[in-house]
């Protein structure tokens, strides 16, 4: 019977990673069409995680993404704000009343917007 092995099998999982990063880096220019061929069907073929680990040493981390400026939510109030003050423009110009009434409104959503930002900018978000 063999002795037992310290390596680590590696799993679908692993590979695919390793894949991604190898289809990543042939896109960025790292590697030729042929480097990745040959580097992608090793990978689907490793057994053991030392093995994916060897086929990315000599390639660079992937940066990881910049957190957005902007969070999503911030982004839909935003368009929210957007659309309404659009239609509250749109019935001011229909009704031909003298006086520019959407100013109320508007003046209320903008305040809610820029309160929203304040206090994701503060770190009290409340979690959606």
């Amino acid at each position: 019977m063999d002795a037992p092995s310290n390596r680590i099998r590696a799993g679908d999982q692993d590979r695919e990673r390793v894949a991604t990063r190898l289809q990543e880096a042939s896109g960025e220019g790292r590697l030729t069409l042929g480097e990745a061929e040959d580097r992608l069907a090793a990978a689907y073929a490793a057994t053991y995680v030392d093995e994916l680990s060897a086929l990315t040493r000599d390639l660079p981390e992937p940066t990881p993404p910049r957190a957005s400026r902007f969070p999503a939510p911030l982004r839909v109030h935003a368009a929210v704000v957007a659309v309404l003050s659009a239609l509250l423009i749109a019935r001011f110009a229909v009704s031909g009343a003298e006086f520019f009434w959407p100013v109320f409104p508007l003046f209320w959503l903008g305040v809610s917007l820029v309160a929203h930002a304040a206090v994701r900018a503060r770190g009290r978000v409340v979690p959606y």
